[in-house]
């Protein structure tokens, strides 16, 4: 037998040995490679706002990024907006007040009759001169004096009459030219030396310096604006004036002050005002001369002043010339604003007069039905 001097004959290599050796050296290339990729990309790892790390690759390697798709431009109408015209000032309708007797506050002719004589309002004496109410009342003074009306029902068909939907009621109050009162209670009266005074129509007048007096035609009032009438006019509403009557018979004393009449008409004025205030929409109106609107003044203690503080609206006789109209303009002028428009009572001078708001058909005052 050939010896083989310790040695065993020679095979070949292992197949698992080489697996193993090729998977080393891919270990070791990873392995190299990604110790280079440290140390070369190390500058360029950051941690961002979520946490994580991120590679800020150069910029040939990132992706470029891609510009935005632009919308498509919808086309829209174009709307062209034409302003509309400013509309004309249209004037003011007249205020025509048509004075009414008592019996068509109940009878259902009113409004027929306001429309008949082509009035947009309807006005009733409420309290005449004589000193008579239209309506029933609940003041003590009225009922003693047998001055309240006493028709069952009365009060009832004066508010429905005045709830009617687009009817306009002024109810007239002759405030201190009263008949009635000062006769059956004479404390209340403007004196005389023999007795109450007495106008040159032989009728009373209360004393607007009495506190009773003033309280009871503001009682008056009240009731008025309780029973639904839209306007109030005030007529009398002061001392009387040369007009009225001799006034060199007038006793002075508190009844009656001539160096100090204004007082007393604006406590009036004032107590009306507080008698209202329940009842806000209710216009508040006076009648007042026309010295007074013309700036010469009178002896009844009013003033435009007082007019323009207290009144919504003023009545007064319309100029009978064109002085008048021009004293007339002048006096709304000096108080401006709070000037009430006037609303004539009588036919006016109408070339230059200011803006007529009433003018009663036929002429005539509309303080007297039926004129």
């Amino acid at each position: 037998m050939r010896s083989t001097y310790g040695y065993d004959s020679y095979r070949g290599r292992s197949k698992t040995r080489t697996v193993l050796m090729a998977l080393i050296v891919i270990l070791l290339i990873v392995l190299v490679l990604a110790v280079a990729a440290f140390f070369l990309l190390q500058d360029r790892v950051y941690y961002g706002d979520d946490g994580k790390a991120h590679i800020d690759l150069p910029s040939f390697l990132q992706r470029a990024e891609a510009e935005p798709t632009p919308h498509p431009v919808q086309s829209q109408d174009v709307v062209i907006v034409t302003p509309e015209p400013t509309p004309e000032p249209t004037a003011q309708p007249l205020f025509y007040p048509v004075a009414l007797p008592r019996g068509a506050l109940t009878d259902g002719t009113a409004q027929a009759q306001m429309e008949a004589a082509g009035g947009n309002a309807l006005l009733f004496d409420m309290k005449d001169d004589e000193g008579t109410l239209g309506y029933v009342s609940d003041l003590p003074q009225a009922i003693s004096a047998g001055a309240s009306a006493a028709t069952p029902g009365l009060n009832e068909a004066i508010r429905t009459l005045n709830g009617t939907e687009g009817l306009y009621t002024v109810a007239r109050v002759a405030c201190f030219r009263d008949n009635l009162t000062p006769k059956m209670n004479n404390t209340l009266a403007l004196r005389s030396p023999i007795g109450n005074w007495r106008d040159k129509e032989v009728v009373r007048w209360l004393s607007v310096g009495v506190p009773a007096a003033r309280d009871y035609v503001s009682g008056v009032c009240r009731e008025l604006a309780e029973l639904g009438f839209d306007e109030i006019l005030l007529d009398y509403a002061g001392f009387p004036t040369a007009l009225d009557g001799d006034l060199g018979n007038l006793v002075v004393g508190e009844r009656y002050d001539p160096a100090d009449l204004s007082s007393a008409v604006e406590e009036f004025c004032q107590e009306v005002r507080q008698a209202l205030e329940d009842y806000p929409d209710v216009k508040l109106a006076v009648s007042v001369s026309a010295g007074l609107f013309a700036g010469e003044g009178d002896e009844s203690g009013q003033s435009l002043e007082l007019v323009g503080l207290y009144a919504d609206r003023v009545y007064l006789p319309g100029p009978q010339d064109a002085a008048a109209a021009r004293a007339y303009a002048q006096s709304q002028e000096q108080l401006g604003e709070d000037m009430p428009a006037p609303v004539f009572t009588t036919a006016a001078y109408e070339n230059e007069s200011p803006a007529i708001s009433f003018l009663p058909l036929g002429g005539g005052s509309i303080l007297q039905p039926g004129a």
